[in-house]
């Protein structure tokens, strides 16, 4: 009997949806029960933003994907159940949005994600 490996995080799918602004392809990445805290200038670490399942997550990425501007992901590190990425984004006027996240996996899919974003004013 062998033991199976944990399945992978897809990577792969993570640029498509982001660089495609496809919020179905990176919803799916998430567990059913994931969580995801957002920190910048408006909801500080004391106070972050934060969505708890699939619905309140889904909101969340349809408002950012939905937005006219264009997205990058720019650097992507697996190490075991833990992603670490960074995104780049732009606003036709210029402005300009990076985005830090860690992410936590269980089975391949997202558990908790943390973001860090900062952009141009």
């Amino acid at each position: 009997m062998g033991i199976a490996a944990d399945p992978a995080f897809d990577t792969e799918s993570l640029r498509r949806g982001i660089e495609g602004k496809n919020p179905k392809t990176l919803l799916a990445l998430y567990a059913a029960d994931a969580e995801l805290k957002v920190v910048d200038r408006n909801t500080q670490p004391s106070h972050p933003m934060v969505m708890h399942g699939q619905g309140e997550i889904s909101r969340m990425l349809e408002d950012v994907y939905g937005r006219d501007m264009t997205h990058k992901l720019e650097h992507c590190v697996v190490q075991g159940d833990h992603v670490a990425f960074t995104e780049s984004c732009e606003y036709p006027d210029g402005v300009r949005v990076l985005a830090s996240s860690m992410v936590s996996l269980k089975d391949g899919k997202i558990v908790e994600h943390t973001v860090v974003q900062a952009w141009d004013e």
